[in-house]
């Protein structure tokens, strides 16, 4: 069944507007009367179309309930900001594999480096990013990606969670010593292609940070977070 994402529920109707009502109409030929399934913040509302045009598609809901496609955990992924369209690669994974929320980071070793202003231009391709693999995955939850951080921002953004990990390429403890479980807000940290500084380690060990190692091969930080994730997504139970 196709699914969309929409905020835009109103009791028991649902108002679908934009790119999406086209692609309803026009791409998917859809009719009065045909089935869709809109997600809100984790619940599947299973809908009937009543009404389609480019610019609206209303539908009733026929019924709703809580997505078992979501992660019992809260992941947020702090990347490092990594070179040419790489963090577009890591975003769709990220969606695929459950994290909740994308937060580019400005680190000393970055070597691309816009100001936050600039950053701000390519959010609205990096959330429609987010959007199709949330979609494609089967998710009813979107990705949420926040607007570039400083490491300083990072940091304080992840003394608010339970369990706040940093993979450090110079090595730490393993992810199944981190003493991870469902029910958790979880923060990750990656370097970008340079990895982390000593000032940057020392800084985040003494925030509260666990370092955690990835083996003892150095992996590619478009690799890193997806494998960081996928580790953290078993050890929870959501693999």
């Amino acid at each position: 069944m196709p699914r969309f994402f929409c905020d835009d529920i109103n009791g028991d109707h649902i108002s679908i507007t934009g790119t999406d009502a086209r692609h309803i109409g026009r791409s998917l030929r859809m009719r009065l009367g045909d089935e869709i399934t809109v997600c809100s913040q984790g619940i599947e509302y299973r809908s009937r179309i009543l009404t389609i045009s480019d610019e609206e598609v209303s539908c009733e809901v026929l019924g709703k309930a809580p997505s078992e496609n979501e992660a019992n955990i809260s992941l947020t992924l702090f990347q490092a900001l990594p070179k040419g369209d790489k963090l577009e690669f890591i975003i769709q994974k990220a969606a695929e594999l459950g994290v909740k929320r994308v937060c580019p980071v400005l680190t000393s070793r970055c070597v691309s480096r816009p100001d936050k202003k600039g950053f701000d231009k390519k959010l609205e391709r990096l959330r429609r990013i987010a959007l199709e693999a949330c979609k494609q995955s089967g998710r009813a939850q979107l990705v949420e990606i926040t607007p570039l951080l400083s490491f300083e921002e990072c940091i304080n953004e992840m003394k608010t969670m339970e369990k706040e990990l940093m993979c450090y390429e110079k090595g730490g403890i393993s992810m199944s010593e981190a003493g991870l479980s469902a029910g958790q807000s979880i923060g990750l940290l990656i370097g970008s292609e340079g990895g982390f500084d000593d000032a940057e380690a020392e800084l985040a060990q003494s925030s509260g940070m666990t370092l955690i190692g990835l083996g003892k091969r150095i992996l590619r930080c478009e690799t890193a977070p997806i494998a960081a994730a996928s580790i953290i997504m078993h050890l929870t139970g959501n693999m």
